[in-house]
C-alpha cells in the first residue's frame, strides 16, 4: 500500500491466546464473547500486527510481536500459533531481509510488542534479530521496564532489550519524537505511564497505530477497556479525545492486536463509535499520486 510518500506493508507476527475477561476489563462476558468467541480456557484469539514503512533509504519496523524465544510450556500457556519466524514474514511480505531494516520502533517493551527485537543464537544467548538497525523506545519506557510496576512486571523480559544496549543498538528517545517527516511517535498514558502511539501524515491523511491503547476492532467502544492497563481512566479519556477525531477525520486506523482486520475506519452513528473495514479512498484519492 502506497501511503503518501510511504509504502506501508502490515506483517503479522503470530496469533496468541489472552484471557478474555482481563482483555475486557469490567465488559460483561455475554457481551465481549459475542465479538470475540472464547476457547475452552476462555481465551480470545489474537495476532501482533506489526507494521513496516518504507521512506526513502529508510526500512522502518514498529513493533516486533512476540518472539520465537518461548519455552514450550509457557508457548502452549498463551497459545503461540507460528507460522514462520518474524524474519522470514518481513522477508516474504516486505522484500527486505532482515539486515536491511534501518529502525525497529517500540511502542512499549512488553513482551508481545517487543519480543521479536532478539532471537536465539547458536549457543542460546539473545542477539539483536535486526543486526543493523537502530531501535528507538521512549526513555520513559525504558526506566519503567527496567523497575516495573508489581501488576506488568511479568510482560517484561530483559532480553528483548537488554543485548541491544550490549550492541549499542538501543536509542532513548523523549516522550514524543519524530522519526521522519510526517511520521511521529508520542506518549498516550493508560495502558501504562509510558506507552507510545504513532501517527503518519501523508497528503493530508492520517494512520494512527493505537497500539494497546485499542488493541482491537472490539475495543473500540468508549468502555471497553483492557483489565490490563495500569490507568483505564486515563484510556478512557485518551478514547474519547483521539477516537471522535478519527471518525471525523477519516483516519485509518490500525489495531494491532486484531486477528483479523487490523486496518480500518471508525465511524459514528448515533453517537457510537465502532469499526468498519478499510476498502480505500471513498472520494477515489490515491495517496503518493
Amino acid at each position: 500500500m502506497q501511503f503518501g510518500d510511504y509504502r506501508i506493508e502490515i506483517v503479522p507476527d503470530a496469533e496468541f491466546r489472552l484471557d478474555g475477561g482481563a482483555m475486557f476489563g469490567v465488559v460483561p462476558r455475554s457481551l465481549w464473547s459475542k465479538a470475540c468467541p472464547p476457547d475452552e480456557q476462555n481465551r480470545i484469539r489474537m495476532n501482533m500486527n506489526c507494521l513496516y514503512v518504507e521512506a526513502g533509504r529508510e526500512r522502518i519496523l514498529i513493533e516486533t510481536g512476540i518472539g520465537d524465544k518461548w519455552p514450550e510450556k509457557h508457548a502452549a500457556m498463551y497459545g503461540i500459533n507460528r507460522e514462520r519466524p518474524l524474519r522470514e514474514s518481513v522477508r516474504a511480505i516486505t522484500g527486505c531481509a532482515p539486515e536491511e531494516i534501518t529502525i525497529v520502533i517500540n511502542t512499549h517493551l512488553h513482551f508481545d510488542h517487543a519480543g521479536g527485537n532478539t532471537t536465539r543464537d547458536g549457543e542460546g544467548r539473545a542477539v539483536p534479530t535486526f543486526p543493523n538497525a537502530r531501535y528507538f523506545v521512549s526513555r520513559g519506557e525504558y526506566e519503567h521496564a527496567e523497575s516495573p510496576h508489581e501488576r506488568d512486571r511479568a510482560s517484561y523480559l530483559p532480553d528483548n532489550w537488554r543485548p541491544l544496549l550490549e550492541s549499542g543498538q538501543l536509542e532513548l528517545k523523549p516522550d514524543a519524537y519524530e522519526v521522519l517527516p510526517g511520521l511521529r511517535v508520542e506518549t498516550v498514558p493508560g495502558h501504562s505511564r509510558t506507552m507510545q502511539c504513532v501517527r503518519m501524515e501523508q497528503c493530508g491523511r492520517t494512520l494512527y497505530s493505537f497500539a494497546d491503547l485499542v488493541p482491537m476492532r472490539a475495543h473500540v467502544p468508549l468502555p471497553w477497556i483492557m483489565g490490563y492497563d495500569l490507568f483505564p481512566v486515563e484510556t478512557l479519556e485518551a478514547k474519547k479525545r483521539l477516537l471522535p477525531q478519527a471518525a471525523r477525520e477519516g483516519w485509518l486506523c490500525f489495531f494491532y492486536h486484531d486477528p483479523e482486520v487490523p486496518l480500518c475506519r471508525v465511524v459514528e452513528e448515533d453517537g457510537k463509535l465502532r469499526a468498519v473495514v478499510y476498502e480505500g479512498e471513498p472520494d477515489g484519492f490515491i495517496p503518493g499520486e
